[in-house]
């Protein structure tokens, strides 16, 4: 298997990439990441010489905009990372992993749980890939300092990570945030900050001029957000009943079915979103799941209709306040969704937040972010 440089050139030379010189050179460094990780092969002489894992390449964190290829070379570096001893995993499903873990390990002692969960999740692993590190949970934040020093540090594990933040900016205007600063130090030490901030939005390029919202409900409107997904996975339309589907972690035991879900990409009804009873809590485990979301069929609400436009309001904020993007096909357009019944007039400002999420600023804006 050729490495991740060779694979980037090829698809640059190929006419599939443009020529970029921060992707060039974050390719060269995640390349040089997999040389150090292949030839650091457990037993072997570096191994030998420090006498545990503790002698780890230093690991990776690229960050930059939406669309600028941070997914497309996780993707090659994991592919062509030639060593059996690795995870991708996407950040909040880790993070829930973790809350998962720490619960099991405080039934059993008192003491010392963050350390003995990354023992567990250190065990076999020399590379952890997670895509889009972005950290909004105050208790998530209080002990990503302790978790992650444990796992570098202690365990020999070597992080790459996407975000789209710098570490400086991560849990900015967090609460208590100073339990997070030393995370930031830590990433900043163990880490080799990459930034990914050319002037060409690679995913707002795909999809050209295709609009957001498509009305009425029918053929048209479908081609349309159909057209949109594949753009934002570069998923083959010809292989399009194979789209895999996913299962989100909703807490407290909870899973949502996800019909489509393809690097950060995921389609819904309207009907599984708002028509069963979600709350807040729900939508947000979306927004941070996927960086855009395809909701079909929405349709025109009256006063019978109350709960589905609550919910939808509530879908809305969580979307809009992570910077998800959205396309959706819609009965008609979002200022006479729901004009009649309770809460029509505060309906407004989902309204407003509809439209905005339509311009090219919002889609221009990383995940998580909105401003």
């Amino acid at each position: 298997m050729s490495g991740l440089l060779a694979q980037y050139e090829k698809l640059v030379a190929a006419g599939e990439l443009q020529p970029d010189p921060d992707q060039r050179a974050a390719a060269a460094r995640l390349d040089q990441l997999q040389k150090d990780l292949e030839a650091d092969t457990p037993g072997g002489l570096l191994g030998q010489f420090f006498g545990r894992r503790k002698a780890s390449p230093q690991g990776v964190y690229m960050w930059g905009g939406v669309g600028r290829g941070k997914s497309m070379l996780m993707d090659l570096f994991v592919t062509t990372l030639n060593i059996k001893e690795k995870r991708r995993v996407h950040f909040h499903a880790f993070m829930l992993e973790v809350d998962a873990l720490l619960r099991e390990e405080r039934e059993v002692q008192t003491e010392g749980p963050v350390r003995r969960v990354a023992k567990r999740l250190a065990a076999d692993i020399r590379c952890l890939a997670f895509d889009e590190m972005v950290v909004t949970n105050t208790a998530d934040a209080a002990i990503m300092a302790r978790l992650f020093t444990a796992l570098m540090v202690d365990e020999g594990v070597t992080i790459v990570t996407t975000s789209n933040r710098p570490p400086s900016d991560l849990y900015k205007d967090g609460l208590n945030r100073s339990l997070f600063l030393p995370f930031i130090d830590l990433v900043e030490a163990e880490m080799d900050v990459v930034p990914l901030n050319g002037p060409t939005d690679y995913r707002l390029d795909r999809l050209g001029d295709l609009a957001t919202w498509h009305t009425p409900v029918g053929d048209t409107a479908t081609a349309q957000v159909r057209e949109a997904f594949f753009r934002l996975t570069d998923y083959a339309p010809e292989d399009a009943e194979h789209v895999p589907s996913g299962e989100l972690e909703l807490g407290g035991g909870r899973t949502l079915f996800v019909p489509k879900s393809l690097k950060g990409v995921a389609v819904f009804s309207f009907k599984r979103l708002c028509g069963e009873n979600r709350g807040a809590a729900d939508y947000l485990a979306i927004a941070r799941e996927y960086h855009s979301v395809i909701v079909v069929a929405i349709p025109r609400m009256g006063p019978e209709n109350r709960n589905e436009a609550i919910r939808f309001t509530k879908l809305i904020d969580g979307l809009y306040e992570n910077g998800v993007k959205l396309f959706a096909t819609a009965e008609t357009v979002p200022e006479e969704l729901y004009q009649k019944g309770d809460g029509a007039f505060e309906f407004d400002r989902t309204v407003s937040r509809l439209k905005e999420m339509q311009s090219t600023d919002y889609m221009a804006l990383g995940h998580g972010r909105v401003s």
